[in-house]
């Protein structure tokens, strides 16, 4: 993940994440294990930033803070499948480090959102 001034820019933060996944996904060995695990992968890590596109363009208050609450579920689960693929792919643990990374410090923003959206 570059860090740059983009980091403040959700929105191409959260794109440039889902192509860091596209790109780690391809690059793995596929087996009838792997394969499901890399789906949901690819599934749960670029929804993230398909889902925040979405909220920018809510249409209410309510639906914005729906959309922020599934990127935060999405980035969760993202971090789970993750987290499984370390198990198969125990020579990849570095690439699954950095991608793990990434996505715990999105969950914490898309966290901070909610818990600023609740309080108001």
């Amino acid at each position: 993940m570059n860090k740059s001034s983009n980091n403040y820019d959700l929105e191409e933060r959260t794109a440039v994440f889902s192509g860091e996944i596209i790109k780690f996904c391809r690059s793995l060995k596929e087996d009838n294990v792997t394969r499901p695990l890399i789906n949901q992968l690819v599934r749960s890590g670029t929804s993230i930033g398909a889902n925040y596109c979405e909220a920018n363009n809510a249409s209410s208050k309510k639906d914005f803070q729906n959309k922020i609450f599934i990127c935060k579920k999405e980035a969760q689960e993202t971090k789970y499948w993750l987290r499984t693929l370390s198990t198969c792919c125990p020579e990849e643990v570095e690439n699954l480090r950095k991608l793990w990374k990434e996505t715990q410090e999105l969950l914490m923003i898309f966290q901070k959102i909610v818990n600023t959206l609740r309080s108001k």
